[in-house]
């Protein structure tokens, strides 16, 4: 049956672990009473979820037991549940966000996916559906546009329905067919994922795994992920009125792993563009592997400044959305993304290329080489034998979504800098960044040179731009001669 599927709303993180009352008794001693046990969190939170702050009220005599159920530190989750307005604990005590609609401005400011797919399709089969940035790792974030169905999870308690079907994602009204430009969507949703996560050893894909591989099973099982939904029509965001839903921190979860998937994105609050889908289902994963919310102490989620903005803020806007550790002035949140997500499942990849000289990565003239940066420390060094001519040496970022700005630096045979390019960055348009890839054009004579990749920055990251942080992604090198 082919489902449509939509995404709209604001973000919404949710991080959330059903954990059964907690019951401490002391020591029955000879003669002595038996100490009266704590009453179950569900009792205290109404049997039903409460925002933020007025579970706070009630339960923070038990915050140390709340902040240990939900793997945050004390004093974070207390910030948290007092001052973001879309943190929500639900009955049992677990966190999660119900984030806002984007503005009717953002969710309409959509730009034309770039032509890719040829022909309609009438399921949802076919190139679209088969895409993949790291098949063949133990760890998978599924992009599910053709609807889902919800049963047995945290998304079907509360007097929530016991079953809710997705339809599938659709912008033309015929659900019985991918358009092109459908297809186009999906593709550069895949893509603006695939580069936010490049850095991980994880598979984005739009191709329907095995359950197995989502599913964790306990500690032995070491191929689990997430799946996030494109949501166009459901019951959730009908009644939340928001952009997204997510549970924190159960990416890695060793018992109760499914109850609380999926990750949900709803189109009816974003919007069914591909860049504000994206920027949801990157910051709904971003929930799933333990990120809170990118802020100030006037504003729940940072939108930016320049063409800057955190993934775990609000990127609809800016052209270069990157995981952040709160650099920007007013920060609320200083959590190191890349080390949160290291702790809830995702390992950096392994580097790929030689660092130095010494080994450097042979090129062939003409020939492009791929490359992920995934360390901040990580430099990549490329070799190649040329004739005496002038060449153009080229590192280019992701064609759609980058992330990492690229210096780039040509070494002659004993490995001294030549020539060096670091352009500007900046933007054309919300979706469109400028300046990340760079290119080096020079008449050189016979022998062995190097190219040098490095992640950069851009301007000041407290307000004009970025720290080489989270400067990370994918890249291609190519030499070329004229």
């Amino acid at each position: 049956m082919h489902s449509r599927f939509r995404r709209t709303g604001a973000l919404v993180g949710t991080g959330a672990v059903l954990f059964g009352s907690l019951a401490v008794v002391a020591a029955n001693q000879a003669g002595a009473d038996q100490t009266p046990s704590p009453a179950p969190l569900a009792s205290l939170l109404g049997g039903r979820p409460l925002q933020g702050k007025a579970a706070l009220g009630k339960l923070q005599p038990r915050l140390a037991e709340l902040a240990e159920r939900n793997g945050i530190a004390e004093q974070k989750l207390q910030r948290i549940l007092a001052t973001d307005k879309t943190s929500w604990l639900d009955k049992d005590g677990k966190l999660f966000y119900s984030e806002p609609v984007a503005s009717a401005k953002a969710r309409t400011a959509t730009t034309k996916s770039p032509q890719w797919a040829t022909k309609a399709v009438a399921a949802a089969t076919g190139p679209a559906f088969e895409l993949h940035s790291k098949p063949g790792s133990n760890r998978v974030i599924y992009l599910d546009f053709d609807g889902h169905t919800i049963t047995g999870t945290a998304w079907n308690a509360n007097g929530k329905p016991a079953t809710v079907n997705i339809t599938a994602y659709d912008t033309d009204g015929n659900t019985g067919n991918w358009s092109t430009a459908e297809q186009n969507v999906v593709r550069e949703v895949w893509a603006r994922v695939a580069e936010d996560y490049a850095p991980f050893d994880v598979d984005v894909t739009t191709q329907a795994p095995a359950e197995s591989a989502i599913t964790r099973s306990g500690s032995s099982d070491q191929q689990y992920g997430t799946r996030v939904v494109i949501d166009p029509t459901s019951w959730y965001q009908s009644g939340c009125g928001c952009g997204g839903v997510a549970y924190v921190g159960v990416y890695d979860n060793t018992s109760q792993h499914s109850y609380y998937q999926p990750a949900l994105v709803f189109t009816k609050g974003v919007g069914t563009g591909a860049k504000n889908i994206a920027e949801a289902a990157s910051h709904e994963a971003g929930h799933n592997v333990g990120l809170s919310h990118d802020g100030t102490a006037s504003v729940g989620y940072y939108s930016g400044h320049g063409s800057w903005a955190p993934i775990m803020g609000v990127g609809y806007s800016k052209a270069i959305s990157q995981w952040s550790k709160g650099e920007y002035s007013g920060a609320n949140n200083k959590e190191d993304d890349f080390a949160v997500i290291g702790q809830n499942g995702l390992a950096l990849r392994a580097d790929d290329h030689g660092n130095a000289t010494g080994d450097a990565t042979p090129l062939t003239l003409g020939t492009a080489v791929n490359g992920i940066y995934a360390n901040d420390s990580d430099v990549d060094t490329f070799s190649i034998d040329l004739a005496a001519g002038t060449f153009t040496f080229a590192a280019n970022a992701a064609s759609v979504g980058g992330d990492l700005d690229i210096k780039l630096q040509l070494l002659n045979s004993s490995g001294a800098v030549v020539a060096t390019a670091d352009p500007a960055s900046g933007q054309s348009n919300s979706g469109t960044p400028t300046g990340l890839s760079a290119s080096i054009n020079r008449q050189v004579s016979a022998g062995r040179y190097y190219l040098r990749v490095e992640n950069t920055g851009y301007g000041n990251p407290l307000n004009t731009g970025y720290s080489t942080y989270g400067s990370r992604g994918a890249y291609a090198v190519k030499v070329t001669a004229g």
